[in-house]
């Protein structure tokens, strides 16, 4: 595949994005480990479910209530990993066909990958974000969850080191650049309002899905969005798609 400086782009942009990430599971293994899992579940665990949110969901309600509490805790992370079934309609026309690329596609579409897939201008340039950004977070994070597992005891409180803020800074340098049109303005706003007072009382996940239904709310509303003649003048051709 030639590079374009589109191309070059989404690549920076997810190595950026994946090496942030990944730091964060090296959390997510002392976590798990001081929640009660081994080290092999603390990994399997990466390996296969593979979304920080779920994952983070179920070791906080073991580390609540043992293992007793496990359905809960099932029942906790499938919700906040529900979120995902709406990336995978987006991601659709850009991941690629065939069975074995559409199911690698399917266990990397997480929020950072899709968030550096749809920051970029051509449909090339998307597919290099997505399958670039998946791919270091997958190692890295399977890497990183390891190290946290042997090491966690070792390092303290890891939250002191600020790993949970590296990714939430990687999301943000990618939307803010995004925030130029009131409509896009306004989605952050509500979305984000909504998620903090949401947290507190309902169960981990609504609060996200929450957030994410006022997204598309106003998508598919467009409220404060520019007219269709206005947003086809301002906005890019992507490339392979009919302008």
């Amino acid at each position: 595949m030639p590079e374009t400086p589109a191309t070059r782009t989404a690549l920076r942009a997810g190595v950026a994005v994946g090496v942030a990430t990944a730091a964060y599971g090296i959390s997510f293994g002392a976590l798990s480990v001081a929640a009660g899992l081994d080290v092999w579940q603390t990994c399997f665990l990466s390996l296969v479910m593979f979304t920080g949110g779920s994952q983070f969901a179920f070791i906080g309600v073991i580390a609540a209530g043992g293992l007793a509490a496990a359905p809960s805790a099932i029942a906790s992370s499938t919700l906040l990993g529900s979120r995902n079934v709406i990336y995978a309609l987006r991601m659709s026309p850009v991941v690629g066909s065939g069975w074995f690329t559409r199911l690698a596609a399917a266990h990397l579409t997480i929020d950072e990958s899709v968030a550096v897939s749809t920051a970029q201008p051509t449909l090339k340039a998307q597919r290099v974000g997505f399958w670039m950004t998946g791919l270091v977070v997958f190692v890295g994070w399977n890497l990183t969850t390891l190290v946290g597992a042997l090491i966690g005891n070792l390092i303290g409180d890891v939250s002191a080191y600020g790993l949970d803020a590296a990714a939430a800074a990687a999301f943000l340098g990618l939307l803010w650049p995004r925030l130029k049109q009131l409509q896009a303005q306004a989605v952050a706003v509500l979305a984000a309002v909504a998620a903090a007072l949401l947290t507190p009382v309902l169960t981990p996940g609504v609060p996200v899905l929450v957030a994410a239904i006022i997204a598309v709310v106003f998508g598919l509303t467009n409220w404060l969005g520019p007219k269709t003649g206005d947003q086809t003048a301002e906005s890019p051709p992507i490339e392979g798609m009919p302008s």
